[in-house]
């Protein structure tokens, strides 16, 4: 698809595009309550647009914990899903990160039905199961001491 554009935005609008993208799939799909997905901590977060002819159809955004990026809130419109949209996505945040030379771990919280996806990514699942929201959920990190392979 060459009609994809991928950024990490810096706008109060795109914000909002990010925060509606995220209200469809959390809160009106997934049942999550408003309070839990709009939890205070956008402020302290990079987030991550990416849209499709024009139309944003997937977000993510990202904080940095002491040498951690952790990778929050990855949602995809469900008229864009098994378009490799999220691959594309996540591969742009990786590609992004990896510019940060503070950076040694990426770490998610996967919902379980979806490890597999990042497992495809280079993450693997550690711990175990938990529920976020509702949603069962293991944690994932992707590491490396030379930064080569990440």
């Amino acid at each position: 698809m060459t009609d994809i554009k991928i950024a990490k935005i810096n706008t109060d609008a795109h914000l909002k595009d990010c925060l509606k993208i995220r209200t469809i799939v959390f809160v009106q799909e997934q049942n999550v309550s408003v309070e839990e997905e709009m939890d205070g901590l956008d402020n302290e977060a990079d987030h991550y647009l990416l849209w499709v002819r024009d139309e944003p159809v997937a977000t993510a955004r990202v904080r940095l914990l002491s040498g951690v990026a952790k990778i929050e809130r990855v949602a995809v419109l469900k008229s864009q899903r098994g378009k490799d949209i999220g691959r594309k996505l996540m591969e742009f945040i990786i590609s992004d990160l990896k510019q940060n030379p503070a950076i040694q771990t990426l770490k998610l919280g996967a919902q379980v039905q979806v490890i597999p996806f990042y497992e495809r990514l280079g993450f693997m699942a550690y711990g175990d199961e938990f529920m976020d929201a509702g949603i069962r959920h293991r944690w994932m990190k992707r590491t490396s001491t030379t930064r080569v392979d990440w």
